[in-house]
């Protein structure tokens, strides 16, 4: 039987397994063999020898999100997969700050990033969690912050007197002996959606962190929906009630990238916004960001670049001009094909290529399959090769499929 996240974190939770997991350098895969047998020669018992390496390889993973804050952190694998970025959770805490929020209930705070960012900007946290394995987790990751306290209960009972905010996050996947599972029903997450709109009916400054793939029809009126990208992977969309939304604004796309952060909103429903233009594949084609795409921003990004749409229906841009945007990936329009395996092979024969980047948007066409219909596989295939990299854009314009070749325009 597979351990449970109990067993995993309980030996940790003592003085001989807190300072063996200190004693540890980074994990290596190729190293933790050797480890093991290592540590359990050194007479610390297979129990804890397991949690001990499988703590440090969840730490070594934490630190994308976290930093070096992941070296004196518990983590466990269903908190960690769920868990806020650090960055983020810090724009989160300062909605808070802004709003003069002094004591914030953070509700299903998992492994507290939320309460962790909070209580840094001296906010009280009351933090409540309901697993006890994961409360303990929190428990030892909010030791450094006097503000943070660790509650071990019910989110959905807790008492809020002389809570003036509350944060939530709620459990969005099922944990068996196979992983983890994601939830796609907002009433079927821990809490619901209809537990965090009757604490925003009270008044109180509520934010909840959703998945970023909800419906537009599931959005509450009444709230501004933020929904954030990381690196161009989007991560969220966090909801905002009352003193924590902005006037003004229903929704938004904040873009946290190298060059720092970028956000476009609109004042208008969902269902509103500017009617984008509808025209040829030209000049340069922008793929936008994807936190722009779920936000429904499309079109008035086209407008920021004086584009249109190649499709009404397809969130590609055109435009005859290279404008720099931090909302969109820009590419430079060489040339327009029907999508034709047959004609698409001896245009890869004819420009020597022997490596390509396919993206698709608006086809059922699997980028994967028409690689390798394209590129020449087998025992000797290199020969037959180019040695050029190309980009291909396979789309749909009106009814017609059409492969496009682009080349990627570098970052600024």
């Amino acid at each position: 039987m597979a351990d449970t996240p109990q067993d995993q974190i309980a030996p940790l939770l003592t003085t001989e397994g807190w300072e063996l997991l200190a004693s540890l350098g980074p994990y290596r895969d190729g190293e933790a063999f050797a480890l093991n047998a290592r540590l359990r020669k050194d007479g610390h018992s297979p129990a804890l020898v397991a949690a001990v390496l499988t703590q440090s390889r969840l730490r070594t993973r934490a630190e994308a999100k976290f930093g070096e804050f992941a070296r004196q952190m518990l983590f466990t694998q269903a908190g960690l997969e769920q868990a806020t970025r650090l960055n983020v959770a810090a724009r989160h805490a300062e909605r808070f700050a802004k709003a003069g929020t002094r004591h914030v209930a953070d509700l299903g705070c998992g492994l507290g990033a939320d309460s962790m960012a909070m209580a840094s900007m001296d906010i009280e946290v009351t933090a409540v969690e309901l697993d006890e394995t994961t409360a303990a987790c929190a428990t030892i990751n909010l030791i450094p912050f006097p503000h943070a306290t660790v509650v071990h209960s019910d989110a959905t009972s807790v008492p809020l007197d002389g809570v003036d905010g509350v944060w939530l996050d709620p459990a969005r996947r099922t944990t068996s002996s196979s992983g983890t599972k994601r939830i796609w029903d907002p009433e079927a997450f821990s809490p619901p959606l209809s537990f965090v709109e009757s604490l925003a009916a009270t008044g109180k400054s509520v934010g909840v962190k959703m998945g970023p793939g909800m419906p537009h029809e599931s959005v509450p009126a009444g709230c501004e929906a933020q929904w954030v990208s990381v690196g161009g992977d989007v991560t969220e969309v966090t909801l905002w009630f009352n003193d924590v939304a902005r006037p003004g604004i229903r929704r938004a796309a904040l873009v946290l990238g190298p060059q720092g952060a970028a956000e476009i909103t609109s004042g208008e429903d969902f269902d509103g916004g500017p009617v984008p233009d509808v025209g040829p594949v030209e000049g340069y084609l922008y793929e936008p960001d994807g936190a722009v795409i779920r936000a429904g921003l499309v079109a008035d990004v086209a407008l920021r670049l004086g584009g249109h749409l190649v499709d009404q229906h397809i969130a590609y841009i055109c435009a005859p001009e290279l404008v720099e945007t931090p909302f969109a990936r820009a590419y430079k329009v060489l040339e327009v094909m029907p999508l034709n395996v047959k004609a698409l092979k001896a245009w890869v024969k004819a420009n020597g290529v022997g490596v390509l980047d396919i993206k698709k948007r608006g086809t059922s066409v699997t980028p994967e399959e028409l690689r390798k219909q394209l590129l020449p596989a087998g025992k000797g295939s290199a020969k037959g090769r180019g040695n050029k990299t190309a980009t291909l854009v396979l789309t749909r314009i009106g009814e017609e499929k059409v492969a496009v070749v682009v080349e990627p325009v570098a970052a600024a």
